[in-house]
């Protein structure tokens, strides 16, 4: 709780390394609630327990314990607040509460508050945290009723409504986790968990800052180049990937091949479409995928959502740079153009570093984890980058991990959602630079 104490007594902290803190303290004190005997039904190890929070706090939902049966309704009550808290931030929390008591909210929690949104400037950013919390009630609140609509009538009132909130609530922070073993599967053909869940892991997905945006203008013009990028880079991605899906699972027996109505395996297209790239939810059989349809998952579940969103990945804004940037080098180009604006050199060191470090963690990962679990190659690294992604979907090997396979992917999931370029700042050490040398060339290709 030491991010705390700073906050209080005004000492200041690093933003990059108080996030952390936070973070990690968040994980330690949902591992202490889960440890209690009215958390669960069932004996568990430390290890899981810090599996399983660390899991919900950086909103991945991958598992090493069935959440529905193994956890009481306390501690499924805990699993959901520290995926609601990790996935809007705790910085957020924080300040609604400091705002809401009539406190002053001071320059060192504006420049936490700034860190954890992901913001360039403190301007605006207690406006922005009060749009994030209405926006997030009403998206909530919504997708928990049209959700009731399905699980109300199957389960009774109470397990009916409490399924309804929770996967709504895990749905909009894209955290995957779910109260049924074979996670949605069981509503694969049905419009309305098809629509509902989709739409949530869709709108927290975009990011706070695109919400704000539309909220504040009308019209596509009016629009940043940043929501611009996210609306054209999320409906590409959507429409690309659920295309794909479909035509390489088409006729495999073991996903959309063992549904006979069409309906059901557009469906069932369209959700893993949705869900792959940070939600973790699943209506087939994630380790029945084709070779080819597990890669195109996977570079789907890097990319991940947008800046200031519940999810992870190196953000689709990133890879839209990474494209614009490739484009503009083969037409000569000095500078990124996109809709009538031009993408600073910054910003482009920034998208390059974010790309190098991501690579770089999800490869060290993947070869410290492989030293820990033998086992097929493509099944370890499709969980590593799900983890790196705080994705949560796996191709089945979760449980099989031993303790340092748990602790490795904890500590990939703790980068995932922290962010490697916050890891980044925290370690590097800026100093003014007094000399400036000649241009040198290094010849590259």
């Amino acid at each position: 709780m030491a991010p705390f104490a700073a906050l209080r007594s005004g000492r200041f902290l690093p933003p990059p390394l108080a996030l952390m803190l936070i973070y990690a303290a968040l994980i330690a004190a949902g591992t202490l609630l889960l440890k209690l005997p009215v958390a669960r039904t069932v004996a568990m190890s430390w290890s899981d327990l810090a599996f399983t929070a660390t899991s919900a706090v950086t909103v991945t939902g991958l598992a090493v314990r069935d959440t529905g049966s193994e956890f009481t309704l306390f501690g499924q009550a805990v699993i959901l607040v520290l995926i609601q808290l990790g996935g809007l931030g705790l910085m957020t929390f924080a300040v609604l509460i400091l705002t809401m008591l009539g406190l002053p909210v001071g320059i060192t929690h504006r420049q936490y508050l700034r860190e954890d949104l992901n913001q360039t400037s403190m301007s605006g950013l207690i406006r922005l945290t009060r749009t994030i919390l209405r926006f997030v009630l009403v998206c909530e609140a919504a997708g928990a009723a049209l959700l009731a609509v399905v699980f109300v009538p199957e389960f009774g009132w109470g397990a009916g409504l409490w399924a309804s909130l929770f996967h709504a609530v895990s749905a909009f922070n894209n955290a995957g986790f779910a109260l049924y073993p074979d996670s949605l599967s069981a509503w694969v053909g049905h419009p309305v968990v098809n629509l509902t869940v989709p739409a949530l892991l869709i709108l927290g997905g975009l990011g706070f800052t695109v919400i704000a945006d539309m909220q504040r203008r009308t019209g596509w013009r009016g629009y940043t180049v940043h929501t611009k990028l996210m609306l054209v880079g999320t409906l590409a991605l959507l429409v690309w990937s659920t295309a794909s899906f479909a035509a390489l699972e088409w006729h495999n027996p073991a996903t959309l091949g063992q549904f006979d109505r069409l309906s059901t395996r557009l469906w069932a297209s369209w959700f893993q479409a949705a869900t792959t790239r940070t939600a973790g939810f699943n209506t087939v059989d994630i380790g029945g995928l084709t070779q080819a349809t597990t890669l195109i998952f996977m570079t789907l579940m890097v990319v991940g959502a947008g800046s200031t969103s519940t999810g992870g990945g190196i953000k689709v804004t990133t890879f839209i740079m990474l494209l614009l940037a490739t484009y503009s080098f083969f037409r000569r180009h000095t500078a990124i153009d996109v809709f009538g604006r031009r993408l600073g050199a910054e910003q482009i060191m920034k998208v390059l570093a974010l790309s190098m470090v991501s690579m770089l963690t999800v490869l060290v990962a993947l070869f410290v984890l492989m030293l820990f679990h033998e086992g097929d190659f493509l099944d370890i690294a499709f969980e590593t980058v799900s983890a790196f992604g705080t994705v949560g979907l796996s191709r089945g090997i979760t449980g099989d991990l031993d303790t340092g396979g748990r602790a490795v992917l904890m500590l990939v999931m703790f980068l995932g959602r922290v962010g490697p370029l916050t890891l980044g700042f925290l370690l590097a050490v800026r100093h003014p630079r007094r000399v400036s040398y000649p241009a040198g060339t290094v010849y590259l290709g």
